[in-house]
């Protein structure tokens, strides 16, 4: 393993004051940009992967990992959390890209320690970008910043504990201190760790799931009964017709593109909804396929709608317009009347609101021509076997839980729930996200669930909702919330608002990262902050001497078992699960009524006792090693039972066409990520699919946008969002041309999440509305800097 000593990369930019930069460092790169591509994956990937192990030092180790990465007796990827299959799967290679670059990093042979941190500092550190930081390599042992110090220091195990301890002790309430949750944590972590939240006292668990799918939980819990998908894998390779809305697959979930690719040599049809025309969504070259690597690759849509942002409403009002009309034309041959009468409630009243609607006004409200929005309707009119699959181009928008609910009335229309080949799929990120809130990770716990672990435990449980995420910001910085645990994540850097976040962080009294790598959340902090390295994904698990197993749940409801086969970078390193044994035996003491300890030595015994706390999970410790895991009960998908208010019927939801009129001057931007990235972790500087190469500054422009505005594809330019009458700055990017929806603009995160105010969120789920941004594009002008500095020193820019 290498020491990375004081090895930092250089940067251009210094800042003001001694505190920790919030930002990445406002500087261009030397971009170069070329056409789109229309297809993803194919062997630019596979070499794309081999170039990350190399530059992480990694090639043998890595390629190891690999081989056994995604298998029935290897582990789970640590990146997406599309499901594996469950028949067949590839012997050398059941992961992608993106998979391969995530374990890249955490395979490296670059590793942090102490002497790392005694020659840099943390402002030093925050001079880097997160592309840099990331690259520094893997987290070695405990380290401690103490109030008023400029740099970390190695701290014991048993200190760091203490300090939490002591900290969580002194707190007034429970209710201060909230405890964060990323979607890497196993189903044992994550249990135990809601566990001590509980019997410290508090529901405040904010988690990543409150930033990315809390929309659909909220659309589907009351609609269907859950707050999940409702197909397997194998429905993909066999249906009518496949829908991807907001969801951009080549990148965010590449091996979804095999499943496509297989139902649509069965003969699925697929329509793809989205403001940009991405690759994944086009075409796929499969690097295993002989015509993936010799021919063309396969085309996957067969209709591609360049919805506005925003605009899916009204297309999908449009569409259901359509298939009325269709259903009026050729009664009892469009919509599943049976399903409809024995499975739904409040179809008539669904039905006389499009009175009020024509499909000429709903097709320029969408940005899509009246014809295409007919050619959709026609593909689903004949076909009642559709999966509907979306992502946060849908769950981050302010009405997001009204278009969840907006699709499944179209499913409901044609029959297409619960039933071999249709139903919804909402694409996960992170790869046990959803695990997370199965194992009762939720700052809004149910009084049944609550009733379940009071009866097992026999303590009582704390009633009261807790903080998400945006409200757990709010409460820092308003000093309600004095010390932030955060079981793996970036929370700066993934929160909106960057500035108000960084500036509630810095209110606190302890932020505590348990992470495998250096980022800048660990550099913008409390008065005191620890960082308490742990294994990753790939990393042996080794407890008394032996590699333990842990679980996970992946899209498709599969619990399934994970181990680890690389030697640890570190002997100092501790499991997830164990962090929080410690963490509860030193700050409960004598008043525990759990008993952390029995936790603390056996993985089985955490989960023999999920099975008696959690519906679904019987004989966990048997069916947890057979192959494959198993599926969770899931009455939506396998008996059509659906909400039980509704007598187990599923409702129709009436909802509302939203106000997307902007200024002369304004633009809409949504933020997403590059081909190299996943969530905050940036692999590289280049997004290949879109034609961008080394440089995360720029903004996707329409053309006809730019003409008029008076600028030129290439300019630097400034953008500005004044929502809450406050002035947010993301300052000097770059115009790349792009075929977006007219009016729409689209950046790389995190760099512009400081333009999204912490007001701006969906509706119902709370998340932020990263997608539905309203901003202003100014020539660029140094001034701007000076401006910024000003405003984020004084805390004056949120």
């Amino acid at each position: 393993m290498q020491d990375q000593g004081n090895q930092l990369p250089k940067t251009a930019r210094q800042f003001p004051g001694n505190e920790p930069d919030a930002e990445n460092p406002f500087k261009l790169l030397d971009l170069r940009v070329t056409p789109p591509k229309t297809w993803a994956a194919g062997v630019p990937a596979v070499m794309a992967a081999m170039k990350d192990l190399v530059e992480e030092k990694t090639f043998f180790r890595g390629n190891f990992a690999l081989l056994k990465m995604n298998q029935f007796k290897g582990f789970d990827c640590p990146s997406c959390a599309w499901p594996d299959p469950d028949d067949e799967r590839s012997p050398i290679a059941e992961y992608c890209e993106n998979g391969a670059k995530a374990l890249a990093e955490e395979a490296t042979t670059k590793k942090l320690t102490a002497e790392f941190f005694k020659k840099n500092s943390v402002v030093d550190l925050a001079k880097l970008d997160d592309y840099q930081i990331g690259k520094l390599g893997r987290l070695t042992e405990p380290m401690y910043l103490p109030a008023g110090a400029t740099h970390y220091q190695p701290v014991s195990w048993e200190q760091a504990f203490e300090k939490i301890a002591a900290h969580l002790n002194a707190l007034a309430s429970p209710d201060e201190a909230a405890f964060y949750t990323s979607g890497r944590t196993s189903n044992e972590a994550s249990f135990v760790y809601q566990l001590f939240a509980k019997e410290f006292g508090t529901n405040n668990m904010p988690d990543c799931s409150n930033m990315c799918h809390e929309t659909s939980g909220s659309a589907l819990r009351p609609t269907i009964g859950i707050g999940k998908g409702t197909v397997k894998l194998e429905d993909f390779y066999d249906t009518d017709v496949i829908v991807i809305i907001g969801q951009n697959p080549g990148t965010n979930a590449p091996r979804m593109m095999s499943a496509l690719a297989k139902g649509k040599k069965n003969g699925a049809k697929i329509i793809a909804i989205n403001p940009l025309p991405e690759a994944g969504l086009m075409g796929f070259r499969n690097p295993q396929a002989v015509s993936g690597v010799l021919g063309d690759g396969e085309r996957l849509a067969d209709l591609y709608l360049p919805v506005k942002i925003n605009g899916d409403m009204a297309l999908l009002k449009a569409i259901e317009l359509l298939l009325l009309e269709f259903e009026k034309k050729s009664p009892g041959e469009i919509l599943n009347q049976d399903f409809i009468r024995e499975k739904t409630v409040g179809y008539e009243e669904f039905v006389k609101q499009f009175e009020k609607y024509d499909l000429n006004t709903l097709a320029t409200e969408a940005g899509i021509t009246p014809a295409a929005i007919v050619e959709a309707a026609q593909i689903l009119a004949s076909k009642k076997r559709i999966i509907v699959c979306w992502g946060m181009g849908l769950t981050q928008q302010p009405n997001g839980v009204d278009m969840i609910r907006e699709i499944l009335n179209i499913l409901l229309l044609k029959g297409s729930m619960g039933i071999p080949g249709g139903g919804v799929c909402p694409v996960r990120g992170h790869s046990n996200v959803q695990g997370n809130r199965t194992m009762l990770i939720d700052e809004k716990p149910t009084d049944e669930q609550l009733d379940r672990l009071e009866k097992f435990y026999g303590f009582k449980m704390p009633r009261k909702h807790g903080y998400d995420v945006v409200r757990a910001i709010k409460a820092m910085h308003e000093e309600k919330v004095k010390v932030l645990f955060c079981m793996g994540g970036n929370f700066l850097s993934a929160t909106p608002d960057t500035t108000y976040t960084a500036n509630a962080l810095r209110r606190l009294n302890l932020l505590v990262c348990v992470s495998t790598k250096l980022n800048r959340g660990h550099l913008v902090h409390g008065k005191e902050a620890l960082i308490l390295p742990t294994y990753g994904r790939s990393d042996k698990d080794i407890v008394n001497g032996e590699v333990q197993m842990i679980s996970t749940e992946n899209s498709m409801g599969v619990v399934q078992h994970s181990k680890g086969v690389l030697d640890p970078v570190s002997d100092k390193l501790i499991n997830e699960a164990r962090i929080v044994c410690r963490m509860a035996m030193a700050t409960l003491g004598g008043r525990a009524v759990v008993n952390w300890q029995r936790y603390h030595d056996s993985y089985d015994a955490i989960r023999d006792d999920i099975e008696q706390c959690i519906p679904g999970f019987e004989n966990y410790n048997k069916r947890i090693r057979e192959k494959g895991g198993f599926y969770l009960p899931n009455a939506a998908r396998d008996e059509q039972r659906f909400a039980a208010q509704y007598d187990y019927r599923a409702p129709f939801t009436m909802t509302e066409l939203p106000d997307n009129r902007l200024e002369d001057d304004e633009y809409m931007m949504a933020t997403t990520r590059t081909h190299d990235q996943f969530n905050t972790t940036i692999y590289g500087l280049d997004d290949r699919y879109r034609g961008v190469h080394n440089e995360r500054r720029v903004i996707f422009m329409n053309q006809h946008d730019i003409d008029k505005a008076g600028f030129k594809a290439g300019d630097k330019v400034d953008l500005f969002n004044y929502d809450d009458g406050i002035e947010r700055v993301a300052p000097l990017f770059v115009i790349v041309a792009y075929p977006v929806p007219e009016k729409n603009t689209v950046t790389y995160f995190p760099e512009t999440n400081v333009l999204v105010s912490v007001n701006n969120v969906v509706k119902e789920s709370n998340m932020p509305a990263s997608k539905y941004v309203k901003i202003k594009v100014r020539r660029h002008s140094p001034e701007v800097f000076k401006k910024v500095d000003e405003m984020l020193y004084r805390g004056e820019m949120q």
